[in-house]
């Protein structure tokens, strides 16, 4: 664990910018809106200023698209705020509608002290005017606890990353560019000179805590890395999951228990 970004032990307090309008309430991990299929989709998020990085469907039914707008790359364009770059989209075939992650959520988890209140309102009208009139997902969290979250005691916090690699930066590209012969990337964004962020594929098994948990919500998947500053990074499996389903309960958790295991070390095999 590298606690990169920061004391993790404490929550961050709440920023003076945002907190008269957010503090106290309840933030969705997602928004749902009607159903439109995939190509339709593509050329709404592009009509409204949104850079489609790349597609994935961990199932059937399911197709995400990870996009990028300049309000994110330059929220994100600072130490280890890589992860807030991109957006996901989830077009939802099964039950006939699209999920979207919310950037008022991710952003405060992953920036912290450094989230820009409106930018992030300004990227969330954006896809809700590219999508239409939305609903919240059951997936909540308080604002005051999204900038220190952790599932648990002794569990990990946003600054606890993993470290799965050192060295130069144009060297860590070249192995991560190589990995499965350049077959397993499914994005890559670079933010700036020496701050790249990834999207990779994993094993089915690696991936499958998707399916376990239930598909309520814009997937979590690909797994991100981010490259920046001669090391390779990515989020601690235990708190991005839980992040991502805030209302896992214990047994859920332990129904996935092997699984951050699992992620980890095909991560960490990508530079070894």
């Amino acid at each position: 664990m590298l606690g990169i970004v920061g004391c993790t032990s404490k929550e961050v307090p709440v920023q003076r910018s945002d907190v008269y309008e957010l503090a106290g309430t309840e933030i969705p991990a997602y928004y749902y809106a009607d159903y439109v299929d995939a190509a339709i989709a593509k050329v709404r998020l592009e009509k409204v200023g949104f850079d489609v990085l790349g597609s994935y469907a961990s199932l059937p039914k399911y197709k995400t698209f990870i996009v990028t707008s300049p309000e994110l790359k330059e929220a994100a364009n600072s130490p280890f705020r890589g992860f807030a770059a991109i957006a996901r989209i989830v077009i939802d075939s099964e039950h006939q509608r699209i999920a979207y992650t919310n950037p008022l959520y991710f952003g405060k988890a992953f920036l912290q002290q450094d989230f820009d209140y409106k930018s992030a309102k300004l990227v969330s009208e954006k896809l809700e005017q590219a999508f239409g009139e939305r609903s919240s997902s059951p997936d909540k969290l308080p604002y005051e606890r999204l900038a220190g979250y952790h599932y648990m005691v002794g569990m990990p916090y946003y600054g606890d990353m993993l470290q799965l690699a050192d060295g130069n930066t144009s060297a860590l590209l070249a192995q991560m560019e190589s990995y499965g012969d350049g077959n397993n990337t499914v994005f890559r964004l670079d933010i700036d000179d020496d701050r790249v962020l990834f999207g990779v594929l994993l094993s089915k098994k690696a991936e499958s805590f998707v399916e376990k948990l239930g598909m309520r919500n814009a997937e979590l998947l690909p797994y991100m890395i981010l490259i920046e500053g001669g090391k390779a990074v990515a989020l601690d499996p235990k708190y991005y999951i839980s992040l991502g389903y805030p209302q896992l309960s214990m047994s859920e958790f332990m129904g996935i228990a092997t699984i951050p295991g699992t992620i980890e070390r095909e991560l960490r095999a990508i530079f070894h």
